[in-house]
């Protein structure tokens, strides 16, 4: 009577588990690996960007400290670096140039392509 009892019991769970339905979509979600350069600006793409990378050492309260002198937090400030070729310099590590984030890895193609692209287009204050 256990022995039938088990088998039961064994089966029922079987058979509670195999009726389990998940989506494909939950189940094997796409990962993105694109890159959207159709809409990048200052206030959105490029400040993000220099926020999460740049702001720990050249915000307006650290530049002086840890910056080198070189602020990031606002748009003037930041195209005066472009302009210089600094930016694009640093963050591509050019030889000439200090390679940033300092004591960070590179920036991802991602974030550097979309760097490119705001100065591509004319480094707008949008």
């Amino acid at each position: 009577m256990k022995r039938i009892f088990s088998i039961l019991l064994i089966v029922s769970v079987a058979l509670i588990a195999g009726c389990y339905y998940d989506s494909e979509e939950k189940l094997y979600p796409v990962i993105s690996t694109s890159c959207d350069l159709t809409n990048v600006t200052y206030s959105v793409t490029v400040k993000a960007i220099l926020q999460a990378s740049c702001y720990t050492c050249h915000s307006n309260s650290n530049y002086l400290n840890s910056g080198g002198g070189i602020k990031l937090e606002n748009y003037a400030d930041v195209l005066t670096v472009v302009q210089s070729g600094q930016l694009m310099g640093s963050v591509k590590h050019l030889s000439g140039f200090k390679p940033m984030p300092q004591g960070g890895g590179k920036l991802n193609d991602c974030e550097i392509s979309q760097l490119q692209k705001w100065i591509d287009n004319g480094k707008l204050n949008n």
